[in-house]
């Protein structure tokens, strides 16, 4: 008999929504944790906790999902339609079309049941009126599709599924990192090794799920697959995403699928650590850019500040700061807008300069002042008149440059000035292993790795290029729950654990 039913590698949260959903159906889990403790929760811990799915509207998305909001908040809440149609809509227009469609749908139309059985797991959500909405005429108006978050954020989902976890009967070692799958003959997984604080060890199973993360975390990885200088980019979560679950199933025959040269990055300020803070979580990020111009170090405008909604560019932003001088980008707001700045521009830890002038501000940046005022000056003279509204597309634009700013562009005009200074982080890599619709690994020869299924970062073929903001923490819920469902099943229990 197997030490374990189902071996869950990893303690994010497509790893406990995988071990949740084993062992509901009665099977005995085990969940290994590279980290220590209190390093639990891989990329999850360090997320906004948003999550992107389908509904109708606010009425919709209380009767299951956000049942804490009273009539009255309810009331005061303009949630726009997310259904099923705007999601895949989304997802192929960032993706370029490149986003599979089995995976798509499967993610789309998973949404809904995943976020209903998370809260019936005892998961609360809450909308997210900081960072996903503005006040207008009393009432909050969100946008964007992400607008639904996890109370207490990605660390407060990640102790509610842990304790959830517990609960129901899982069981947890950490600091106990897989290092390599073991076979039998006729190729099905029994099992791991696993490096702990005590040396090596076989644990065995019948069956084993990966969700363990990309290689975000390793800088021999990140410049050998997202090229020359990636290594030296901060890295927005947990250091303990070395790669290790896609090396071990590549090392068995996994297939490698989707965009190896592709991540998950944003804009970071520049005096961030290497690796993510416990304390800061994700507030060094600088999402705020579509009311600012963001300039180089050389004082010139590189990206279309307001092509779209942030949710649908700042992953792509990212990269575009990667191709600039020393990796860095300068975001540059007046009076008129730094009240629209979220609340991570406000933390002690910030890289910000602030002046009464164009001029003075490049100075203390050390960026030519005369390239940066001539910047500024022709930015202004292009603005077009319009009503500026932060919550839509309001169509606010320049004519005349190169590259244009397509929505939100107010001429910056009104001093004191403020300067936010930024590098890329990144948050998680797009390639990795390729699953079929149970969630099991597929091999070089597109057969299932019997035993092996895998969900989280570390599979491949939805995200390319780009990224819908939420749909992260979705897919990792959907695929982990359809993994853990799978695995349980493949070693013959079907019913729910009392």
């Amino acid at each position: 008999m197997a030490d374990y039913d189902v071996l869950v590698v990893g303690a994010g949260n497509a790893a406990l929504c995988a071990a949740l959903a084993a062992r509901e159906n009665g099977a005995r889990v085990l969940i290994l944790e590279a980290a220590p403790e209190h390093e639990r929760g891989g990329n999850s811990t360090f997320t906004a906790g948003g999550f992107r799915f389908c509904h109708s509207g606010i009425e919709d998305a209380a009767t299951d999902v956000l049942t804490d909001l009273s009539e009255a908040e309810r009331a005061r809440i303009v949630l726009p339609v997310h259904d099923r149609d705007v999601f895949y809509q989304t997802l192929m227009k960032v993706t370029h079309h490149q986003a599979e469609e089995d995976m798509a749908w499967r993610l789309i139309d998973g949404s809904r049941p995943a976020m209903v059985w998370l809260r019936k797991h005892g998961i609360r959500f809450i909308p997210m009126f900081g960072r996903q909405s503005f006040e207008v005429g009393g009432k909050h108006h969100f946008y964007g599709g992400v607008n639904i978050e996890a109370v207490g954020g990605g660390a407060g989902l990640v102790e509610a599924e842990v304790a959830r976890a517990l609960k129901i009967g899982c069981e947890i070692r950490y600091e106990t990192a897989a290092t390599r799958l073991i076979q039998d003959k006729q190729r099905r997984v029994t099992g791991v090794e696993v490096r702990g604080p005590n040396g090596y060890e076989e644990i065995s199973a019948d069956a084993v799920v990966l969700a363990c993360g990309g290689f975000e975390s390793n800088p021999e990885m990140r410049a050998r697959y997202l090229g020359p200088g990636w290594d030296l980019a901060r890295v927005r979560g947990t250091r303990h995403n070395m790669g290790a679950g896609i090396r071990m199933a590549i090392e068995i025959g996994a297939r490698p699928h989707g965009n190896w040269s592709g991540c998950h990055s944003v804009g970071w300020d520049i005096s961030a650590p290497p690796y993510g803070d416990y304390e800061v979580l994700d507030n060094f990020q600088k999402h705020s850019y579509p009311w600012s111009i963001m300039v180089n170090l050389d004082g010139k405008r590189f990206v279309d500040e307001g092509e779209d909604l942030r949710n649908l560019t700042y992953v792509r932003f990212g990269r575009e700061i990667m191709k600039q001088r020393q990796r860095t980008a300068v975001q540059i707001f007046d009076q008129k807008t730094i009240p629209l700045l979220r609340d991570e521009y406000r933390i002690k830890q910030v890289t910000k300069v602030t002046a009464n002038t164009i001029a003075e501000l490049a100075v203390e940046l050390e960026i030519d002042p005369a390239t940066l005022t001539a910047t500024v000056e022709a930015f202004n003279a292009a603005c077009r008149p319009g009503d500026f509204n932060p919550s839509v597309l309001d169509g606010v634009r320049t004519e005349g440059l190169s590259p244009n700013k397509t929505n939100w562009a107010l001429p910056i005009d009104q001093g004191p000035y403020e300067a936010f200074v930024t590098t890329t982080g990144v948050t998680f890599t797009f390639g990795g292993l390729k699953i079929n619709d149970l969630g099991e690994v597929q091999d070089v020869s597109d057969r299932s790795i019997p035993g092996l299924y895998a969900a989280g970062e570390l599979v491949g073929g939805l995200f390319y290029e780009n990224y819908p903001g939420g749909s992260g923490l979705m897919a990792g819920s959907v695929f982990g729950k359809l993994a853990g469902e799978s695995a349980a099943a493949s070693t013959g229990h079907k019913q729910a654990a009392a």
